[in-house]
């Protein structure tokens, strides 16, 4: 009998374990007023702090004798923002939160605050795209590369229409999911392209780091691997007016060295917040003599844009006068707001209305 009682034990102590445990907070809570509350679980932590970029700074949370720490603020203008806990000064992502930032250096979560009226980067009742996530080889790096693939909606591959395409970079120490994940450059296409303000196109958002390769390789792994492998592998159009380089950041960066030195390519330059302390930007355009007439004919359109909060803001003042001053056709958008990527949906859903027309 004792025996019998042991064995029961046994099954019963984890089910009694598992009943003290405390149910996992809803984190983050968005109310119908915009505020947000956020919350995590701590019984040990002595600060924790909310850290947004729908915040001027960081707020600390208070914890109850559960040791619940939580914090509601707002409301707060809807878009999507990055933020993370710091966990007595360690930075971690909401552990009850599963959309987290797609990023090789900083640990943080996502918070979608839809508001009244859909924005452009929502999901919305209208046709959609499809994502491949692909590997390809890479002659220049010697090594296989991932890149991920929108095809829009009623692309076929069997079928007789083939598209014109996109090339969209990440930022530094972004990943090729950054695109989707945070940007939603799928949906964006999505929407503009159901209300008839966008080409249907083919959008390629390729792993931007070579680490420790030099920076110069990702140009030519661009331009002489990913852009072979796209054509042989999608239904897409193979002349440089129906193709396009974007992207932010240090990808904004890349953007202009590869757009403006392979104009024979690409038709289309669309730079946002480029990062530009490179050794390949200063070797592209430190001593550049330009064929200005020979860029411009060749060039259907050639945009910078920027936050005037953004760090990077006076550097891409002097990169624009640069261009400016060399005579290139360029197009700016200088707008408010930091180097986030909130600004950046923006950039990118102005790009898709001008681009391939």
């Amino acid at each position: 009998m004792k025996t019998y009682l042991y064995i029961i034990a046994l099954f019963l102590i984890p089910f009694a374990a598992s009943a003290q445990r405390p149910v996992p907070p809803n984190s983050p809570e968005v109310h119908s007023d915009n505020r947000v509350t956020f919350r995590y679980f701590s019984p040990t932590a002595k600060r924790v702090v909310l850290d947004g970029e729908f915040m001027a700074s960081p707020q600390a949370m208070t914890k109850d004798a559960a040791g619940l720490w939580s914090i509601t603020v707002g409301p707060v203008t809807p878009d999507i923002y990055p933020y993370s806990f710091l966990v007595d000064s360690i930075q971690v992502a909401d552990p009850n939160n599963t959309y987290l930032f797609a990023n090789e250096r900083f640990k943080r979560s996502i918070v979608d605050i839809p508001g009244k009226v859909p924005m452009v980067h929502a999901l919305k009742d209208v046709p959609h795209g499809k994502i491949d996530y692909r590997y390809y080889k890479s002659a220049t790096l010697d090594t296989l590369r991932r890149a991920l693939i929108y095809t829009p909606p009623g692309y076929d591959a069997s079928g007789n229409t083939s598209y014109p395409v996109l090339y969209l970079i990440h930022g530094g120490s972004d990943t090729e999911e950054t695109w989707t994940k945070v940007g939603r450059a799928n949906l964006i296409a999505d929407n503009l392209i159901a209300e008839g303000k966008a080409v249907p196109m083919i959008i390629v958002m390729p792993y931007g780091n070579v680490r420790p390769r030099p920076m110069p390789s990702f140009t030519q792994d661009v331009v002489n691997d990913l852009i072979g492998f796209v054509e042989a592998n999608y239904r897409v159009l193979k002349d440089s007016k129906n193709r396009a380089v974007a992207g932010f950041s240090v990808g904004g960066g890349q953007t202009l060295n590869i757009g403006l030195t392979h104009t024979d390519k690409f038709a289309y330059v669309c730079s946002y917040a480029p990062y530009t302390a490179t050794e390949e930007f200063k070797e592209n355009f430190g001593n550049w003599s330009p064929d200005k007439d020979q860029i411009n004919s060749r060039l259907k359109l050639f945009t910078i844009s920027v936050g005037t909060q953004d760090f990077l803001y006076e550097s891409v003042k002097q990169n624009i006068a640069m261009y400016q001053e060399k005579g290139i056709n360029l197009k700016t958008y200088i707008v408010p707001g930091y180097h986030t990527w909130m600004n950046c949906r923006l950039f990118l859903a102005t790009s898709l209305q001008e681009i391939f027309k």
